[in-house]
């Protein structure tokens, strides 16, 4: 199964960027932990500072991919546009955040994805990928309307 790990702006400088909100370690750290722990997977990773890079992406691989797990970082509160095009893909998206966004500022405690997700994790860390990643591995490929 191909899942996409989908990463948005600034998530680039984890493990350097606030680290007492989004912790120490770097996304291309801990990515060989989750290629580990879930070899069912052929995991995918992309990260892109740019609104049009996501879109392009969730475009090019949401009609074949399994799953997808995105982070959006600030796009997710303010991207119509990054949204329509998680609406828009048949593959499903769960939505994940490093911090609980519901004890951030009140701007981001909004979410412009989250009803076009299977559903949404926030406030574990890099532990959230983990978290979508079991998600997926209870679905069953032709649940999710995908030929085996």
């Amino acid at each position: 199964m191909q899942i996409l790990l989908l990463n948005g702006p600034n998530l680039n400088l984890l493990g350097r960027r606030e680290p007492g909100i989004y912790g120490t370690r770097s996304f291309e750290d801990f990515l060989p932990e989750l290629v580990e722990a879930f070899p069912q997977f052929e995991l995918e990773y992309f990260q892109s500072n740019h609104e049009g890079g996501l879109i392009d992406k969730l475009h090019e691989v949401g009609f074949s991919y399994h799953g997808i797990v995105l982070n959006a970082g600030g796009f997710t509160h303010t991207s119509v546009a990054l949204a329509d095009a998680v609406a828009a893909i048949g593959s499903p998206v769960v939505e994940v955040h490093l911090s609980n966004l519901h004890a951030r500022e009140e701007f981001r405690q909004r979410s412009l994805l989250g009803r076009h997700c299977a559903g949404s994790i926030s406030g574990f860390g890099l532990d959230s990928y983990r978290l979508a990643l079991h998600h997926f591995d209870g679905q069953r490929p032709k649940r999710m309307g995908f030929r085996v």
